[in-house]
């Protein structure tokens, strides 16, 4: 291979590696979702969902991750596949761990008279 060749390659891994910019209206407006989305979670954790407040907040935080990572993080202008599957693994995670989590509801009634019989001191 010559230098010729060697330095047009690497002129052109080059060219790919530019960064893509992001504009500040779409920065801003993810900044936007993501203050709406914290919000939204300290308001529905005053609001008693019964079993569903732990599924909100994981739905939210799954979101607002989501956010994160294909903007801030640009995955939402890299290979659509990669955000595709990022965006999966986050929503599966958050199925996992809302499920695991509301297994704690089961255990609730107990943790409370154990909570009235040994009150802190």
């Amino acid at each position: 291979m010559t230098d010729a060749a060697t330095a047009n390659e690497r002129a052109a891994h080059d060219a790919e590696a530019i960064a893509h910019i992001v504009p500040l209206r779409t920065l801003a407006g993810v900044l936007a979702a993501l203050l709406v989305l914290t919000v939204i979670t300290v308001a529905v954790s005053y609001v008693d969902l019964d079993r569903f407040s732990l599924l909100v907040a994981i739905g939210i935080a799954t979101i607002k991750a989501s956010l994160v990572v294909l903007f801030f993080m640009h995955v939402r202008y890299d290979n659509p596949f990669y955000a595709l599957i990022l965006v999966t693994a986050l929503l599966f995670l958050g199925i996992f761990l809302g499920a695991t989590l509301l297994d704690t509801i089961e255990y609730q009634p107990a943790i409370e008279s154990f909570r009235q019989a040994n009150p802190a001191p």
